[in-house]
C-alpha cells in the first residue's frame, strides 16, 4: 500500500453533539474540550496510520475561527499531513453542523505531532 493510500485509509471522522454540559457561560463549547476532542481524533488518526504506539509530543497553532454553540453537531476530521522517521503530523478540523438545517462551517483547526514509541517509551521508526 502506498503512503497516500495509507493516509486516505487512516482519515478519521468523529461526530459529537454539543450538549450544555460541555459549554461555558456563553453557551459555546469550552476551548479545552475542543482541544481534548481534537487530540483524541489526532491520536486515533496517527494510530490507524502507523499501527504503532503513538504519543502526542506537541500541538501546533490551534485556530478558533467560530464559536461552537450548544445544540449543534460537530464533526472532527483528522488527516496525516507529514511523515518523518519517528514522527508524523495530523491536521484536525472541526466543522459545525446545525441540527435542523444543511448549514455547515469550519470552526477550529489545529496540528498535532506524534512520535512512535516502543515498549520502553523510546522513539522508533514509523513503519512505511
Amino acid at each position: 500500500m502506498t503512503t497516500e493510500e495509507k493516509i486516505t485509509q487512516s482519515e478519521t471522522r468523529i461526530f459529537k453533539a454539543v450538549f450544555p454540559s460541555t459549554t461555558n457561560h456563553y453557551d459555546t463549547l469550552f476551548g479545552g474540550t475542543a482541544m481534548q476532542l481534537m487530540d483524541e481524533a489526532a491520536f486515533i488518526t496517527a494510530t490507524r496510520f502507523s499501527r504503532q504506539r503513538m504519543v502526542t509530543v506537541s500541538s501546533d497553532r490551534i485556530d478558533f475561527k467560530k464559536p461552537i454553540p450548544a445544540g449543534t453537531i460537530i464533526e472532527l476530521i483528522g488527516r496525516v499531513t507529514y511523515l518523518g522517521n519517528t514522527s508524523l503530523k495530523v491536521r484536525v478540523d472541526i466543522f459545525i453542523e446545525q441540527m435542523y438545517t444543511e448549514h455547515r462551517e469550519k470552526a477550529v483547526s489545529g496540528d498535532f505531532t506524534f512520535v512512535a514509541i516502543d515498549e520502553d517509551k523510546n522513539p522508533v521508526k514509523i513503519l512505511k
